[in-house]
């Protein structure tokens, strides 16, 4: 898995996980993942070294990965995504693609 791939999974898995997150671990990945800040960035901003940043991030996406091995959350939303497209496109029915779409904004 190349370096995007794995950064917009981490960052999916975040937009599903981040309620389980401390305050701390969901600032340190927003300035990494979504603000684009650097390691010395994020460190300067919050007055601790790189290496605990480092430290952070990776515990913190270590974690998100434990949460979707034991939840799924993201792997069934990935799925129901895949069949709801498959049925749009079999059908014509405004109807049927209308409450299709409802179901995806579920959340």
């Amino acid at each position: 898995m190349d370096t995007l791939q794995k950064s917009l999974e981490i960052i999916a898995l975040f937009d599903i996980y981040q309620n389980l997150l401390t305050q701390k671990q969901i600032d340190y990945i927003t300035d990494y993942y979504y603000n684009d800040y650097s390691l010395a960035e994020i460190s300067e901003n919050y007055n601790v070294s790189r290496n605990a940043v480092l430290d952070l991030i990776n515990r913190t996406t270590k974690k998100l990965y434990e949460f979707e091995s034991k939840l799924n959350l993201h792997q069934k939303e990935t799925h129901i995504k895949k069949v709801s497209n498959e049925i749009i496109n079999l059908t014509k029915d405004k109807k049927i693609i209308s409450l299709i779409r409802s179901l995806e904004k579920v959340e």
